[in-house]
Formats: C-alpha cells, sequence, structure tokens
C-alpha cells in the first residue's frame, strides 16, 4: 500500500570518468605492484598445493589463471585471483572422497560451470549484503592473522605451509603455541634475514622513496628480496652455520624446456561425472570459493583509493571460467583472494594490469627462473606479509569503530575473534550473525513514534507507523499496543508509511477488534482493515 511517494534521496556525485585511471595509464604503479604482489604469491601458490595434498605445479597454475584470464574477465580493478587457503581442507576431503587429484580436477571443472550459472542467475547480489563492520572485521582479522602467523617464518621455525590461516595446524600446534615455539627456538640465520628484511622495506618505503625521487621507481619488495638472496649467499660462503636451509626457501619445481612443463600437467578424469560424489564436491567448491570471492571483493572495494565499485554476477562469472580453465589445465580451485589483493592495494595498484603483470611473472618464473627464485628466503617475504598485515589492521581501525558505537564495534571485534580462533567463513557468519541481531533492534525500536499522551486535556494518544513497517516490526507494536491504559483514545497513523506489512496489519486488526471489551476508542487512519484468519 503506497500512500505517499518517498522523496528522493541525494546522492554523491560519481567519481568523473576520466579521474579514474585506464587500463594502460598507470603502467608506472601497476608494474611495481604486480611485481611485490607475485613476490607474495608465488610461495602462497605452493604451500597451498602441498596443503592440499596436490601436485606442487598446481597451485601455480591456479595463480597463472588468476592473474592471466581472470583479471581480465573480471570486473574488478584491483582483486587478485588464485587458490585460496579456504578450499584446502576441501580439496583434501574431495581427492580422499573421489580416489584420485584428477577426479578433483573434474570436479573443479564442474564447480566453474555452476559458477557462471550462478552469475548469470545474479546471485552476486548476495556480497551487497554484507554490513560494512563485518567486512571491517574481516580485513583487521586477515592481518591479524598475517602477523601471527608469519612470525614463525620470520624466526625460521615454521615447517607448515607458508599461507597456513588455520588456527589449529597441520602440525598439531595452534597459532599461538607455534609462535611460543618459535621463539624458544629461533634459527640464528633465518632470523637475521628477516630482521635485515623488515628493517630495510620499512627505511625504503617510509624514509628513501619520500626522499630520493629513483626509490620511488623501485619496489621496496624487490629490494628486500635481492638483499636476502644475496646476505644468504654471505651466510653460505663466510658462514655457513647461518645459511636458511632449503626448507626455509622457495621450492619451484625444476623445469628446463616446454616438454617438461607439459610433462606436468594433470588432466581431469573424465570418468568422474558417472559418480554423484562428484557433484557433492563440485557444488560444495562452488559455493565456497563463490561466498569467498564476495567477500574479497567487496574487501577490495572498501580499501580502493578510488572506491570502485565490483559487478559481483561479473565477477562470479569471471571466477568460474578461471575455475573451468584451472581444472583443465591441472590448477586447483581458485577464489579472489584478500591477502594477494591487499599486497597489490598496498603496492599502489591501480588497474588490473597489475593482476595480469603477476600472472605473468608466475608463468615466466616457472619457465625460466626457478634455479633464482629457490633462493628467496621465507623469512624475507613473511617482512613483506608482516608490513601488508599491520596495514590490514591498524590501531586507527580500531579506534574508528569503537567511536561508531557498540551497533558497529561488537559485530567489527567479534568478526576478528570468530576468524582467529576458526576460519574465514566461519568467522564471517558469526559476525553477520551479530550484526542481524542489532538490524533486528534497529527495526524493534523504530516502528512507530508515540506522541499525544496528554490525557488530562483530553488529547489522544497518537501511533506514526514508519515508512518501512515489516514483520520484523511486529513485535515492538504489538508490545505498544499492550502497553496503552484502558479508557484511552488512540489513533494509529499509517500516512507516513509506504509499506505495511500484512503480520502487522492483523495485530492491528486484533487491536482493533479488541479495544471496545478495554474502553480504548479507536480511530485508524491510512490502515486497511485485512481478514483475519479464524475470525
Amino acid at each position: 500500500m503506497i500512500k505517499n511517494a518517498p522523496a528522493p534521496k541525494k546522492v554523491a556525485a560519481p567519481i568523473a570518468s576520466d579521474r579514474l585511471p585506464s587500463t594502460f595509464s598507470s603502467l608506472s604503479q601497476d608494474l611495481p605492484a604486480g611485481l611485490v604482489v607475485f613476490l607474495v604469491a608465488l610461495p602462497l601458490c605452493l604451500g597451498i598445493s602441498l596443503a592440499s595434498g596436490a601436485p606442487l605445479l598446481s597451485g601455480v597454475i591456479a595463480g597463472i589463471v588468476g592473474g592471466v584470464v581472470v583479471s581480465w574477465l573480471s570486473g574488478s580493478a584491483l582483486s587478485v585471483s588464485g587458490p585460496a587457503a579456504g578450499l584446502t581442507a576441501i580439496i583434501v576431503a574431495g581427492i580422499a572422497t573421489l580416489g584420485s587429484f584428477e577426479a578433483m580436477l573434474s570436479a573443479t571443472v564442474l564447480a566453474g560451470l555452476l559458477q557462471v550459472g550462478l552469475g548469470l542467475a545474479r546471485a552476486g547480489i548476495i556480497g551487497l549484503y554484507f554490513p560494512t563492520s563485518v567486512i571491517r572485521g574481516m580485513l583487521a582479522a586477515i592481518g591479524l592473522i598475517l602477523i601471527l602467523k608469519q612470525i614463525p617464518h620470520f624466526l625460521g621455525v615454521d615447517s607448515d605451509y607458508f599461507e597456513d590461516l588455520t588456527f589449529t595446524q597441520l602440525d598439531g600446534r595452534n597459532t599461538f603455541s607455534e609462535i611460543s615455539n618459535a621463539i624458544q627456538n629461533i634459527q640464528p640465520g633465518p632470523a637475521m634475514v628477516g630482521v635485515m628484511a623488515l628493517g630495510l622495506l620499512l627505511f625504503w618505503d617510509k624514509v628513501l622513496s619520500k626522499r630520493v625521487k629513483v626509490a620511488r621507481l623501485v619496489p621496496g619488495a624487490l629490494v628486500v628480496v635481492v638483499a636476502a638472496i644475496l646476505l644468504n649467499e654471505v651466510f653460505q660462503g663466510l658462514a655457513p652455520g647461518l645459511a636458511v636451509g632449503t626448507e626455509h626457501l622457495v621450492s619451484l619445481p625444476p623445469i628446463n624446456s616446454l616438454q617438461d612443463a607439459a610433462g606436468l600437467i594433470t588432466t581431469p578424469d573424465w570418468t568422474a561425472f558417472s559418480r554423484p560424489e562428484t557433484y557433492t564436491v563440485a557444488f560444495t567448491i562452488a559455493i565456497v570459493a563463490s561466498l569467498e570471492t564476495l567477500l574479497s571483493v567487496e574487501a577490495v572495494d572498501k580499501l580502493d583509493p578510488h572506491k570502485r565499485s565490483t559487478p559481483t554476477n561479473r565477477e562470479m562469472m569471471a571466477q568460474g571460467a578461471g575455475n573451468m580453465l584451472s581444472g583443465l589445465l591441472g590448477g586447483l580451485p581458485m577464489t579472489a583472494v584478500i591477502v594477494r589483493s591487499s599486497a597489490n592495494i598496498n603496492a599502489g595498484g591501480q588497474t588490473r594490469m597489475s593482476a595480469f603483470f603477476h600472472g605473468i611473472l608466475l608463468l615466466v618464473s616457472l619457465l625460466f627462473l626457478a634455479p633464482l627464485l629457490n633462493r628467496i628466503p621465507l623469512s624475507a617475504l613473511a617482512a613483506i606479509l608482516l608490513v601488508i598485515g599491520y596495514k590490514l589492521t591498524n590501531p586507527d581501525l580500531y579506534r574508528t569503530q569503537w567511536k561508531l558505537g557498540w551497533q558497529q564495534f561488537l559485530p567489527f571485534i567479534i568478526t576478528i575473534v570468530a576468524i582467529l580462533l576458526t576460519d574465514l567463513l566461519r568467522g564471517v557468519v558469526l559476525g553477520l550473525v551479530v550484526g542481524v541481531f542489532y538490524i533486528l533492534k534497529a527495526n524493534y525500536d523504530s516502528a512507530y513514534f508515540r506522541s499525544g499522551l496528554d490525557q488530562a486535556s483530553g488529547g489522544p494518544i497518537v501511533l506514526r507507523l514508519s515508512e518501512q513497517v515489516s514483520f520484523l516490526n511486529k513485535a515492538s507494536i504489538m508490545r505498544a499496543l499492550d502497553e496503552l491504559p484502558h479508557n484511552a483514545r488512540v489513533v494509529i497513523d499509517g500516512s507516513d508509511s509506504v509499506f505495511i506489512d500484512y503480520d502487522v496489519l492483523e495485530a492491528i486488526e486484533n487491536f482493533r477488534q479488541g479495544a471496545p471489551e478495554r474502553g480504548i476508542e479507536l480511530e485508524l487512519r491510512n490502515i486497511p482493515q485485512v481478514k483475519v484468519i479464524g475470525h
């Protein structure tokens, strides 16, 4: 029922398109950013392969497809796609259920097809319903996890894979006990490389690049990686006891020719389509990968300095196409990933060219640079991620959320704690539950405005209903009606309401029928009567 059309809301003028960076106008910023993302992504792709029980090359293939293909299909300017830590448990379980990695590839192709279907069905709109407080909590939690999880790698102790983001780890320890173990068993060589890398990175980004123009053209992460390789070479020559062991170096499979690369590619087992389990695994991958993608692009849009908005349905279809191609080539399933996307933004990426360039570098490194890259100490890469983590969870974010009040702060902090102690999706779901509670509470409190309580002068009690009155408002309206005094004059005014839900109309009708027994003189203004079932 529409009584009065709402006044048009004023919206901020959109940013002029000529002020936004175009695809090829920001190469001086995008190429260095792509290099930084590549340095971060390479060990993550390898680590996720190891954690998933999949061939080492499969994670790199997924990263290449995410960079080279999905970056162009996606409508996001800054998100980076690739294998995600949140899918490792699903991949491990899927391989066990289906009996082989080849069958898992078939499920990945099918999952991609399902994601394309979800995009065509416009299911991407789900991403628009994540509250800002929960998204900020997710970003802060990712930052904290990066810091906590990289400390052991920074000290040269952790043997778990590089992007292990879960609270309970593969080695039986948890996030905090692993840090305690690392502190008790510090490896001097890797720790010295890590400290040098962290100090050099901070000096390069905070001091040198602001004072020396040439320094701005060279990514601090590249300088750190080169310096770390050189320092480890010095250790190997002059102090072998301090040298970083191979288990704490990047580890790419050796490929000496294109024939070697072709021989390492695994192809899907198409006979898996005849088994019902394949469809169950594919559906699970499609749903979890889609949710992680929607969460990531929503977070990336909030970090984007240009405040561009990602078309979520197009993103779903892009990820689906990426997963289909990755599965066909022997790669892991992928999502848009917040860690690499955050690294892209923090490194100054402006357009999709940075994600594309990182994919090209992954391909080149796989074919030609494995011997060089296998000399990079993980402690140096951990130093880069420590800085990225701090930027995601800086103290100003917590102060801002606190000043916004409990309605914003509580979902924010609960999301952080839940992600730290469980995983990304469970933490976000718990944060959403708390956010929904406050939404319900706000609806409960804003259903009506009560005025005119002046019975001494003979004035009526007036309940003016809000513009939108949904079933969520039913409880508060019924409470207000129950608390009205006997023998009163009451006016229920719906003149300002654009919509009144049937459940609320039914409650008002029940009150109207019972009002004479309480001696209440009732007037309804612009409230349609409805038939109450049972009367």
